[in-house]
This record gives C-alpha cells, sequence and structure tokens, in this order.
C-alpha cells in the first residue's frame, strides 16, 4: 500500500527571525540590544558597551522564536 501524501508541504523558515536571532547549541536564544545602530554620539559610554553584548530571551518569547527558526 502506497504512503499518505502530505499536501501541506514543509514549514518554512522565517527569515526575519534568522537575521535578529542566535540559538546556541544548548538551545538558548539571544539577540542583540536595539538603539545601538547610529546616533552614537548622544549615547553614554555604558550604554555603548553595553550594546556589544548579546542578550538572552527567556520564557514564552524564545520558544516562539525557536519555533520560527524550525528548532523546536
Amino acid at each position: 500500500m502506497p504512503r499518505k501524501q502530505h499536501l501541506n508541504g514543509k514549514q518554512k523558515t522565517r527569515k526575519s527571525a534568522v537575521k535578529r536571532f542566535k540559538i546556541t547549541g544548548s538551545g538558548r536564544v539571544f539577540m542583540r540590544p536595539h538603539n545601538i545602530r547610529h546616533l552614537m554620539r548622544n549615547k553614554s559610554k555604558r550604554a555603548k558597551r553595553e550594546g556589544r553584548i548579546m542578550k538572552e530571551i527567556t520564557g514564552k518569547l524564545a520558544k516562539k522564536i525557536k519555533q520560527m527558526m524550525l528548532r523546536g
């Protein structure tokens, strides 16, 4: 007996999520902080320094991001 054909096809990765977030090998989700692109003259040294460090996302939002990136 032949197998059933799937009519839906494959689920696609959301490319916008891939560009904005990173998933580590252990499954943690990281993002770059906002407000760090331009107008750096008006920002304090501390704000600029903190902008270089990636922030971890936890909870339901992290789960949704993983699902968008098909790693969930």
